[in-house]
């Protein structure tokens, strides 16, 4: 059998349409895993996807809600990072299980799934979040190259493009060297961040009370808008896609025991790479408010601002500068997963054919476009605004992917033997009851702040 003709597993039925082809087929089940081998080298073969998914929770939409939540409200925000990276990691898990079970990503058994008008206006949100992420992460990594080189905002926006050429080359040698060049970058991050809260001292006793929550982030609406902010930044809609997808890159065999397994492992893979996910987030809100807080400057929200600040108040130039390497490293991280995001979206959506290299040139442009006429016109000043509001439009958008998801992995007909049990069922329905009411009370703020 090729690698690119595994099947889902034997016996799933209850979908409208059958399935046409493997998501990323460029790519799918060209990773070999270990039929008889130790845990340990299974768990390596598996080990990759979670972390070029959890690149997605660390990307500079997360920098300029983490930032803003630190600078005005000290640790207050941590408890929301944490529940968020608790929801992302069960969210992600129901990906893994989809993608490996049924062999279609989430796009894909949205398509096979519903009528095709419901269809097409899920891949309508579905892109519209994936813009409005790639227009953090394309600015994002902008600011970092206007911060180190001085590049204009505009030209550094241009640059990012170039991020297409980059997965082409390092995806020709074989997906594990994508992999590789992002867990290389993340290592930067973290190495970055470390050094970062070196530097700053914060206070380890407020640190821990922060990380439960209180009911003024709920009560007090400046908090719950950028609460929702870090919800919408930690839990990205486009990594639901990203990770059903990316699974079926592993050689799996179609049996029960083996599908078993590799959910199994998968789920490990993401799993630990999402913990190193919330270390970075809840560094950087760390950052903001033993930095920033503490010394009165509370209003600091832009990454423009931060970085000039950072190496006064720490007392070492070194700060600005690791800042900026991480926000680099984290803004051209998350562009190429993006990439693959929009890849794996409208491929699955619209079952469409084209070159890999055009399938991603298209992808990269409605994130380009955008982003070079938002700069140009707002220039660096709007840029963290926007940044922002970003990641409350992704917010607003997880609902229509996590609901979908659940559905589909809760359906026995659909998933066998793999189809969640009740507790996980109703834990998940739960959280996405959570997520839907909190975008409705932040829809219902802002209307009346219009209105007022």
């Amino acid at each position: 059998m090729s690698a690119t003709a595994i099947p889902p597993f034997e016996g799933l039925g209850g979908w409208r349409y059958p399935r046409t082809q493997p998501s990323l087929p460029e790519s799918h089940g060209t990773v070999s895993v270990p039929r008889r081998s130790t845990l340990w080298r299974k768990a390596l073969a598996f080990a990759g996807p979670g972390y070029m998914v959890a690149v997605g929770y660390m990307d500079p939409g997360n920098w300029a809600t983490d930032i803003a939540g630190g600078a005005r409200f000290g640790y207050t925000l941590l408890s929301v990072v944490l529940i968020s990276n608790i929801i992302a990691i069960l969210l992600q898990s129901l990906a893994v299980k989809l993608g490996l079970a049924t062999g279609r990503d989430l796009a894909q058994a949205c398509r096979d799934h519903y009528s095709r008008p419901v269809s097409f206006v899920l891949w309508v949100l579905c892109e519209i979040a994936i813009a409005a992420c790639d227009l953090a992460e394309v600015l994002g990594a902008a600011i970092a190259l206007n911060l180190l080189f001085g590049i204009p905002l505009v030209w550094g926006v241009v640059l990012t493009a170039f991020d297409v050429l980059l997965i082409l080359l390092l995806q020709n040698k074989g997906f594990r060297w994508l992999e590789a060049f992002v867990i290389a970058l993340i290592g930067i991050i973290g190495v970055c961040f470390a050094a970062e809260l070196a530097f700053a001292h914060p206070a380890i006793a407020e640190v821990v009370r922060g990380l439960v929550p209180t009911t003024q982030i709920v009560t007090n609406p400046a908090m719950l808008y950028i609460a929702i902010g870090i919800l919408g930044a930690t839990v990205m809609p486009h990594n639901l896609y990203l990770h059903s997808s990316i699974v079926q890159t592993r050689r799996v065999a179609p049996d029960e025991p083996s599908r078993r397994e590799a959910i199994k492992f998968a789920t490990i893979d993401s799993t630990l790479a999402l913990l190193f996910a919330f270390f970075i987030n809840a560094a950087i809100l760390i950052l903001a408010a033993a930095t920033f807080h503490r010394t009165g400057f509370s209003n600091v929200a832009d990454i423009g601002d931060a970085f000039h600040l950072l190496a006064p108040l720490l007392g070492t130039t070194a700060a600005s500068t690791l800042f900026a390497v991480a926000l680099l490293a984290a803004g051209q991280n998350s562009t190429i997963t993006g990439t693959l995001a929009g890849q794996i979206v409208m491929e699955g959506f619209l079952d469409i054919r084209l070159p890999a290299w055009l399938r991603r040139l298209i992808t990269r442009l409605i994130a380009i476009v955008p982003a070079v006429i938002v700069t140009a016109i707002y220039g660096e000043r709007g840029v963290t605004s926007l940044l922002i509001l970003s990641q409350v439009l992704l917010s607003l958008q997880l609902s229509f992917a996590v609901i979908p998801l659940i559905q589909f992995t809760g359906e026995r007909r659909k998933m066998g033997p793999f189809t969640n049990g009740p507790v996980l069922q109703a834990v998940a329905w739960s959280v996405a009851a959570v997520i839907v009411g909190l975008n409705g009370w932040l829809l219902i703020g802002t209307f009346r702040g219009w209105m007022a």
